[in-house]
């Protein structure tokens, strides 16, 4: 089967042509849940995980329907704390107003709105932003000072990690997307969701030694990951805490 040309880390992984989803739903103690079921040719056990995208069931490909059923009634307290605590952070809205508290590099500042200003600094715990430049919103001035923050960060944490294996530095490229954290192409360039920029250092670190690893395989396979664990020794930990608070640097 063909295999995707570029390793990307995802929230959710991507789909590739050995995979498919679908959608289900099921009552659990009286309530009913939608989830999404990927089948892949690759996987040897049914795995539930609810994240950023809801309730999802990884199965094998002949797996029955009433196999995972079981697993959902099996585990079904569980699945109903989850998507509580889901349903509570999706329903987050940040206010571009005074007080906000903002993220950079895991330390969190306060908004201050300056009228008589208009540009972005750090000053002590604020983040003062000018509002003089009418036309822009406070928001539009905010994610573009962030994104230069970003590109700078980047650029520096990817040399660091490609220095590493001995490899040259890619060209680093900012994203925007809300369904990825980065991906590697295989051009040998590296695309970095600027949100990450919120994050604590530990995390922004783990998201860039596994895009740096995938410029010497491009995919997921054991030697991929060997490489991962000589970057970054605790990566499991790490991918683990981005998954449960990844939700967190999405708002803003």
């Amino acid at each position: 089967m063909r295999r995707s040309r570029s390793g990307q880390l995802e929230l959710p992984l991507a789909l590739r042509q050995q995979q498919v989803v679908g959608r289900a739903h099921l009552a659990l103690e009286g309530t009913l849940i939608t989830y999404t079921i990927k089948r892949s040719l690759r996987r040897r056990a049914i795995s539930i995980l609810v994240d950023e995208q809801g309730l999802r069931v990884g199965a094998p490909w002949d797996a029955t329907h009433g196999a995972i059923e079981r697993l959902l009634r099996k585990h079904s307290a569980w699945v109903l704390r989850k998507l509580d605590e889901w349903q509570v952070r999706r329903t987050q809205v940040f206010r571009w107003a005074e007080g906000e508290c903002l993220m950079l590099l895991g330390t969190p500042f306060t908004l201050k709105l300056l009228p008589d200003r208009d540009d972005v600094r750090i000053d002590g715990a604020l983040l003062r932003v000018g509002t003089a430049r009418g036309g822009a919103s406070i928001a539009k001035q905010v994610h573009e000072w962030l994104q230069q923050q970003a590109l700078a960060c980047f650029a520096e944490r990817v040399s660091h990690y490609t220095r590493r294996l001995a490899l040259d530095t890619p060209q680093v490229r900012l994203s925007s997307a809300r369904t990825r954290w980065g991906s590697c192409h295989a051009s040998g360039r590296i695309h970095l969701n600027w949100r990450l920029i919120q994050m604590p250092p530990r995390l922004l670190d783990y998201v860039v030694a596994h895009e740096v690893a995938h410029l010497i395989e491009m995919n997921h396979s054991r030697r991929f990951w060997n490489i991962v664990e000589d970057l970054v020794p605790d990566h499991a930990l790490r991918r683990k805490e981005l998954r449960h608070d990844g939700y967190r640097y999405l708002i803003v």
